[in-house]
């Protein structure tokens, strides 16, 4: 026997047996129910934030692909780059650099932003004029 009374079983004051674990279900609902929606909000943080590192990246490469035949290389990452993106391209000998970052908002606002960056380089095509970033 496992020691567990029936349902219909009375005690011996006559009473009916009380579960203890009546309205657990709620209380755990209250508990859990705020960690689930942050974990929600954390994960859809997270791939806004891969996705526009994404983004970033292929604004870089084509900045630095743009540059490296001599074109403005920045004119065109901005073409590319999500809205509110900082666009560099840099010249150094014949390696062009091309680094993209934009920041990304969090859970709310009222917390700081997170900066996403991307880089890419290119080599400088022989024979054209130099690169302009």
């Amino acid at each position: 026997m496992t020691g567990r009374r029936p349902a219909g079983h009375r005690s011996s004051a006559g009473q009916r047996a009380v579960t203890s674990d009546r309205g657990s279900f709620t209380a755990e609902l209250a508990v859990g129910l705020p960690a689930l929606v942050l974990l929600l909000l954390a994960g859809v943080t997270a791939v806004n934030a891969v996705t526009t590192r994404g983004a970033c990246l292929d604004a870089a490469r084509e900045a630095a692909l743009a540059a490296s035949p001599g074109e403005n290389g920045t004119a065109t990452g901005t073409r590319y780059a999500p809205p509110g993106a900082d666009i560099a391209v840099s010249v150094d000998g014949d390696r062009v650099t091309a680094t993209v970052r934009v920041p990304v908002r969090t859970l709310g606002t009222r917390l700081p932003r997170l900066t996403v960056s991307a880089t890419a380089a290119a080599a400088v095509e022989p024979g054209n004029p130099a690169p302009r970033p």
